[in-house]
């Protein structure tokens, strides 16, 4: 069967055989494609995805667009099926959902894999096995999820996906401190602060990275920064850790280790990101919204048709 390799973190790329798939232009049948990649634990029903693509519309019409858009991936994936022993995509009246058992590689499910691995595990005690797992999620994450799209339902799979790559950032500049990887550990650091310039955890985590490096002017630089940023994004100063670490790098005391209690670092952050696992449930309130939503629509045209035909 053809070799299928979808990357949906930065821009969206369909390849067969490393080539794309250049039958999938319209936007929508790539919409309808990365919703199903990204909820592909379980079947979608038709009139959910309906109201999710098309809100604004009546139910009837958006069910009309919604079976021309499958139409067209599904047309443009059996283009790309030679062998036709599995389909991708699997339908029945009311529902949708990815053929578990047909063969496809896609980015997300890799990054997630790898991020499961480590869960739960502080940077400070990564084995070889979970580096490498944290390192090759790291280089999937080429950018946020579906750059330049900016539908509802890709924003909170975005920013739940950026957080998750914000922890892996994190473990991992714990793991270098720990052994030594100054340099690598600021790189991970300048790679956190591309996606949020004011996580002041971060800077926290590189002031000790240059200090421990023996460059404690730019540990010291790197506080200002931290406090520039925070001000000019969120209106706040640094917070007492941040505070206090640069009044011990300032003094020129020694530092705790890295994860310990004792650095003044909440070392629960990598370890249970609360607000991945609240985006998780806002998701799942979005689709009930837009099943709730549909059902109203439903309800006001079986009432408005008697009238229509009185009238």
């Amino acid at each position: 069967m053809s070799s299928l390799s979808i990357r949906l973190l930065g821009r969206l790329s369909v390849r067969r055989d490393g080539q794309p798939v250049a039958d999938l232009q319209s936007h929508k049948a790539q919409e309808l494609l990365a919703y199903l990649l990204l909820h592909r634990e379980r079947s979608q029903r038709r009139e959910v995805l309906a109201a999710l693509m098309w809100p604004g519309n009546g139910s009837g019409v958006a069910r009309k667009y919604l079976r021309h858009t499958l139409w067209q991936l599904q047309k443009a994936l059996e283009s790309v099926n030679s062998s036709g022993r599995e389909d991708w995509l699997l339908t029945d009246p009311d529902w949708i959902w990815l053929n578990s058992e047909a063969g496809l590689w896609l980015d997300v499910s890799e990054f997630e894999l790898a991020y499961a691995s480590v869960r739960g595990v502080s940077g400070r005690y990564l084995d070889q096995w979970q580096v490498e797992a944290v390192e090759k999620a790291l280089a999937l994450y080429r950018g946020d999820l579906l750059e330049g799209w900016y539908d509802d339902w890709c924003l909170f799979e975005r920013e739940r996906l950026k957080q998750l790559y914000l922890v892996l950032l994190e473990k991992h500049m714990v793991y270098c401190e720990t052994q030594g990887e100054y340099e690598i550990g600021l790189a991970s650091g300048v790679r956190a602060l591309r996606c949020d310039v004011a996580h002041e955890r971060t800077h926290r985590r590189m002031m000790r990275l240059y200090y421990l490096s023996g460059d404690r002017t730019r540990a010291l630089r790197q506080y200002e920064r931290c406090a520039a940023f925070l001000r000019q994004e969120l209106g706040v100063e640094p917070g007492a850790h941040t505070a206090a670490l640069h009044r011990q790098i300032r003094s020129d005391r020694p530092l705790a280790l890295a994860g310990t209690p004792s650095n003044g670092e909440d070392a629960s952050f990598e370890n249970s990101p609360s607000l991945v696992e609240a985006l998780g449930r806002l998701r799942q309130l979005q689709l009930a919204c837009a099943a709730l939503e549909c059902q109203l629509q439903e309800a006001i045209e079986t009432i408005q048709a008697p009238q229509g035909q009185h009238s």
